[in-house]
């Protein structure tokens, strides 16, 4: 007979075990050990929800959470009282923990993700008195086997595992084993052949061993090599510094030492013993050598084996485990890529990790939802991702984490959908960090009410509008597996600019259509090649708007589509129906387009001339059937022309190139019907257009010291000695109605590897337009005077409309429709293009015609530059600079280094 006081005893564990599927077979076991004769029942027969099998990875989606920033179970351990808890400050302890994010199950659950990723758990070192910061983050470690007191006990985190895991959710843990926290330092001196000189320990240590091992100045400890002696960082692109010396200051490991791969299995190791994690994200895996991960996944040493043997004794056959390495592709490059390749997997195909974060996808989804780049950018990458790496389905993808901006802090709401869209339909893990469901816009705020930047109420709204699209979003992966499993095949995408992106995904029998226009306006996308039979219906099973009608792959296997703006649809493929609607009537339209400035349209074949223009030109060509068509260039169906023909069919329509600034890129374009859908054969041509110097402002040298005069750089040297906040020139370009803003530096640095070319600066470049030149229904259209964020107003009178906001990682634009001195506006698309000459000292800040609106000309516009540094918001100004603090200033004071004149542009 069932001994049902035992179910009741774990009701709380039974009501969650019903809502999975891993759970529902896990209550079965409960209920058999229940309902077992009693002297059969022992405790050891009772499941363990501490540990339960892998799930298949690529069909999780991820929850990733600050554990201090998410949710505060226990008030008690907020404050550990060495002034690390602050939850007005960023830089300090809020109070999130363990408990908390027990409390907050439901709340993922229902979201859709299958997955919680939480930072580092273990005891760190709470305060740097230094630089006042703390390791509220969890990447400061002091002892890599106990739980930090701010988080909770042990106990907190076991059972926090096993509530997970009753309720269907895995939990990821992240590790560290490239450093501890900063407990050395040479921060005034450095020689290799004697590492005593210059160095400086602080009074705190690690205390586990043998990392309290740190003093090299000891024999014993010097003998014991537990770390590399060495300073911090200068060069990240310096192979030897990324592995050897320390980043960010932080202690570093080394990790070619077999008492040091020991002790890092041993701890990591015990998180899987004790508390059933079910895999592992590393922190900084492109600091310690590639090969370190085959010992540390791998190793047979029967006292602390590999990883993934202990896994494998827990029941866990597939513990995943994926590295984080820092790297983002230019367009069409895939250097970073194969980097982050080699830590998957060496030359001779020997594993390592079995997944790396896909930093050049992000970097992608980025730059074409939030910035408007090619569609085909991100085309490139993905066939780049499916073509180079052997298992791209575990390698979790995102659009934004706690080391980059938010996605929101430059990209719309609505770009938001899309590349979330994106990242949910495309192989990978796909991972979500909390707040993106709330709107958040700063990396780091706290969704709790009495966390940093919170606002004093909780954040855990299930009826918010992008937690309920996420929801939805997700439930599509999760019901469809083609989308975990499947391949994708590019079908469209545009080289010229923001606009349609299609790819295809299959597995097995089933197959999608994923179709995404990325422009702020119409676009039309012709002559689709499907590779589906001819009747093939396409019916929409997810969309970004309105959900359409279904649709027919037409007789030559095509389709033609008007694309809303930023919007998504899904098609799933149904039956083929042979009823003769797929073909062409014979009633329909003739349009052809014959000329293109006058010289006649090739047969446009691959490797066939391309016409090359030098500004706006006419294409001609001859209409049966209609009284009018239009002239569509790139897809943009809102900037077509309207050409009528005349008694014998001929008609003829001016193209605009203003915005064609790449003379590599071929452009298309097409006579379309828009009442039938009839459509001309495309014709291709380039554009070759020439820069005119405008304006040429010579800035004052060494004036980098802000408005005041007083202000100094932070105590980090690569600052202090190279000044790459001076600005010496300014230069204006026009090609049409584009831009180009050419800003010679007194020294460009990379130091720190940024995608952009440059760091250790940000630029904010503000432009006025002459108000007449602006919609009048544009309510602010002679802009604002404020400099959003930066304490500051423009100089001279000057209002902008648009502003530029760029750094080593991000690229923003902004128009000032909701503008503030404490908002930064409304982003805008494109962004500039950026252009790095180090050599030279400049970067160029390019925007084509369209980003600014229908200008007639350039003449009167207005340019202002000003320079600091940012890192998830401006970084701080104090009375005393630190390594990454600027001196010599008050809260309140301008964020502003350095400043040019106000420059008014002529006629070009």
């Amino acid at each position: 007979m069932c001994n049902l006081a035992t179910l009741s005893r774990r009701s709380e564990i039974t009501s969650r075990l019903l809502t999975s599927r891993t759970g529902l077979g896990l209550l079965l076991l409960l209920m058999l050990t229940a309902c077992a004769p009693a002297p059969q029942r022992v405790a050891e027969q009772i499941p363990d929800l501490r540990h339960v099998p892998s799930p298949d990875w690529r069909d999780q989606v991820v929850y990733f959470l600050m554990i201090d920033r998410f949710a505060d179970g226990d008030p008690s351990n907020n404050d550990q009282g060495v002034g690390e808890f602050d939850p007005t400050r960023n830089s300090h302890y809020s109070g999130g923990d363990l408990r908390g994010i027990q409390q907050r199950l439901d709340y993922v659950k229902n979201l859709g993700a299958t997955t919680i990723w939480i930072t580092p758990p273990v005891a760190n070192r709470w305060r740097d008195a230094q630089s006042d910061y703390t390791g509220y983050h969890g990447y400061w470690a002091q002892n890599f086997v106990e739980v930090d007191r701010h988080y909770g006990s042990l106990a907190d985190y076991q059972q926090l595992a096993e509530r997970m895991h009753g309720a269907g959710l895995f939990l990821l843990q992240d590790i560290v084993v490239n450093h501890t926290g900063n407990y050395f330092s040479y921060p005034d001196q450095y020689d290799p052949h004697d590492p005593t000189r210059g160095f400086v320990r602080s009074e705190d240590a690690p205390t586990q061993a043998p990392f309290d091992l740190n003093d090299v100045r000891n024999p014993q400890h010097r003998a014991a090599a537990i770390y590399h002696y060495t300073p911090a960082i200068r060069d990240y692109s310096d192979p030897q510094q990324e592995a050897n010396w320390q980043m960010a200051d932080l202690d570093d490991l080394n990790t070619e030492n077999p008492q040091v791969r020991a002790a890092l299995r041993r701890s990591y190791n015990y998180w899987i013993r004790e508390v059933g994690v079910d895999g592992f994200r590393v922190d900084t895996a492109f600091y310690v050598p590639a090969e370190y991960f085959e010992d540390f996944l791998y190793a047979k040493d029967p006292q602390d084996p590999g990883i993934l043997e202990t896994a494998r004794s827990t029941g866990r056959a597939h513990f995943h485990v994926f590295g984080e390495g820092f790297a983002i592709d230019q367009p069409y490059s895939d250097q970073a890529a194969r980097k982050i390749d080699r830590y998957m997997r060496a030359p001779d195909g020997t594993p390592r990790l079995p997944g790396m974060l896909n930093f050049p996808l992000y970097g992608s989804l980025n730059d074409v939802f939030a910035r408007g780049r090619p569609t085909a950018e991100l085309a490139d990458r993905i066939e780049q991702m499916m073509r180079l790496h052997a298992q791209p389905h575990l390698m979790p993808s995102f659009i934004d984490n706690h080391d980059v901006d938010r996605f929101l802090s430059g990209g719309s709401e609505a770009a938001l959908k899309q590349a979330l869209l994106a990242m949910l339909t495309l192989p990978g893990i796909p991972t979500i960090y909390y707040g993106t469901e709330q709107g958040f816009r700063e990396p780091r705020t706290a969704m709790f009410a009495g966390g940093f930047g919170a606002e004093g109420r909780d954040h855990f709204d299930q009826n918010a509008p992008l937690y309920r699209y996420l929801q939805k979003a997700i439930a599509l992966r999760r019901e469809h597996a083609l989308f975990s499993r499947g391949v994708p095949e590019i079908l469209h995408g545009n080289r010229a600019g923001a606009g349609a992106l299609v790819y295809r995904m299959r597995y097995q029998d089933q197959q999608a259509i994923v179709v995404f226009n990325s422009a702020e306006s119409t676009s039309l996308l012709t002559h689709l090649d499907t590779g589906l039979p001819p009747g093939t219906r396409l019916l929409p099973w997810f969309a970004i708007g309105e959900l359409p009608a279904e649709l027919r792959v037409d007789a030559a296997g095509q389709v033609t589509l008007v694309l809303p703006a930023r919007s998504a649809t899904v098609w799933g493929l149904s039956e083929v129906v042979d009823d003769g609607a797929a073909s062409l009537s014979s009633a329909r339209p003739d349009l052809r387009l014959l000329r293109l400035n006058g010289e006649a349209v090739v047969n446009q074949h691959p490797g066939a001339p391309v016409s090359v223009q030098t500004g706006d030109f006419e294409v001609a060509g001859v209409a049966q059937g209609v009284s009018e068509l239009r002239v569509v260039v790139n897809g943009e169906l809102q900037r077509a022309r309207v050409a009528r023909p005349d008694s014998m069919g001929q008609w003829r329509a001016q193209v605009d190139t203003k915005s064609m600034l790449d003379p590599d890129i071929e452009h298309e374009v097409v006579a379309y019907d828009p009442s039938s859908g009839a459509l001309s054969a495309r014709a291709v041509f380039r554009v070759q257009r020439e820069w005119k110097l405008l304006a040429q402002v010579a800035d004052p040298l060494g004036d980098d010291h802000g408005r005041n005069g007083q202000y100094v750089y932070p105590s980090d040297p690569v600052w202090r000695e190279q000044r790459p906040l001076d600005i010496e020139q300014v230069r204006i370009f026009a090609a049409g109605t584009s831009l180009k803003v050419e800003l010679r530096m007194h020294q460009i640095v990379a130091t720190w590897s940024p995608p952009n070319g440059f760091d250790h600066v940000a630029f904010n470049v503000f432009l006025q337009l002459p108000c007449g030149d602006l919609p009048a229904a544009n309510p602010e259209q002679c802009g604002i005077s404020a400099m959003p964020l930066q304490n500051a107003t423009l100089p001279q009178g000057m209002r902008w409309q648009y502003r530029i906001r760029a750094h080593g990682w991000t690229n923003a634009l902004f128009s000032s429709i909701g503008a503030s001195a404490d908002i930064e506006g409304t982003p805008a698309t494109p962004t500039a293009s950026i252009q790095v000459d180090r050599s030279a000292n400049t970067v160029s800040f390019v925007l084509p015609g369209d980003a600014l609106g229908d200008l007639g000309s350039l003449a009167g516009v207005r340019v202002y530059i000003s320079t600091w540094d940012y890192d998830g918001g401006f970084r701080a100004l104090a009375a005393h600079p630190g390594p990454f603090t600027f001196g010599g200033g008050s809260p309140g004071d301008p964020f502003i280094m350095d400043e040019s004149a106000v420059i008014e542009l002529p006629t070009p």
